[in-house]
């Protein structure tokens, strides 16, 4: 449900500008060097963590709200979706930089396809936030009361309905994110305020048709912790159909014509920033090595 931040570096050029020289001995050449970076690994952790968050509370806000209209109320249980985001706008700049803070397959899908997230680490990234739904989930189904609905999404209406409020939904948040998340041009550090009142709306409006869920991943824990897969399609199909006709949409409206870049050095402008400090601080150092003082001497 939660969006992206493309702001995680991929090639191991830009990751040896920001990493020490002498762990640059760590990394050995292979045709994958470039695409599967040495900090893999937390990237995957940080997504565990973070869709494991997700869940958990909109999950749990979810089925309160059904066992129990006076713990969370419906309007309650819909905007959750837009407090997670307000933790995730949290968990975005926690763990943005990490990651990229997907926590969700389908985002990772649109980033993919439109080329601002390398498809080798895609199964990587799905199975980690699949991993932190289940988690959060069978977490749920131990420390809530007995319940038979542990916040599933299913259809109040026709699938159907569901299906293109699923579309819409996760479309305006593809499309949101794609646009604070790899254009340089756009408010890069209010991209956790801007994604999750995205989610929050789509929230709202889909919540009492479809549940809201704009997330595989968020559907799929739930309905597995309470066998109930009924209609599970909607919420595999429309999220993902949602999430590319977005990432398509915003990059047909881009000002540039020129294809989005694989560079790490062109991403979104909250990375770009920080990589232009640092590198200006090594110029810094290097300018008064040759001069033969240490620019830390003048602090």
């Amino acid at each position: 449900m939660m969006a992206s931040n493309s702001s995680e570096i991929h090639d191991i050029s830009t990751a040896e500008i920001c990493t020490p020289k002498k762990l640059n001995l760590i990394i050995l050449p292979s045709p994958l060097a470039h695409l599967l970076p040495p900090f893999l690994l937390k990237k995957v952790m940080a997504e565990v963590i973070a869709t494991f968050m997700l869940v958990f509370v909109t999950c749990g806000a979810g089925a309160l709200s059904r066992s129990d209209q006076h713990r969370v109320s419906q309007l309650g249980a819909s905007v959750a979706g837009g407090l997670i985001v307000t933790v995730v706008t949290v968990m975005i700049y926690a763990v943005g930089h990490i990651s990229g803070a997907h926590m969700n397959p389908a985002v990772t899908l649109a980033f993919a396809v439109t080329r601002h997230f390398p498809w080798v680490q895609v199964p990587f990234y799905m199975s980690a936030q699949f991993t932190g739904a289940m988690i959060a989930s069978f977490t749920l189904h131990k420390v809530l009361p007995p319940l038979h609905d542990l916040g599933t999404t299913t259809p109040s209406g026709t699938a159907y309905q569901a299906l293109v409020m699923e579309i819409i939904a996760t479309f305006t948040l593809m499309f949101v994110t794609s646009a604070v998340a790899t254009d340089t041009r756009a408010v890069g550090e209010l991209a956790g305020l801007a994604v999750g009142s995205s989610v929050c709306i789509g929230a709202i409006l889909a919540g009492p048709i479809s549940g809201g869920s704009m997330n595989p991943a968020r559907t799929l824990g739930p309905a597995v912790v309470s066998s109930n897969y009924r209609e599970i399609w909607v919420y595999m199909v429309g999220p993902v159909v949602g999430a590319l006709m977005g990432a398509w949409s915003y990059n047909f409206i881009r000002a540039t014509d020129k294809a989005p870049p694989l560079s790490a050095e062109r991403q979104s402008s909250f990375k770009l920033q920080r990589l232009q400090s640092m590198r200006q601080l090594q110029e810094d150092h290097a300018s008064a090595r040759n001069r033969g003082s240490d620019p830390m001497e003048t602090l």
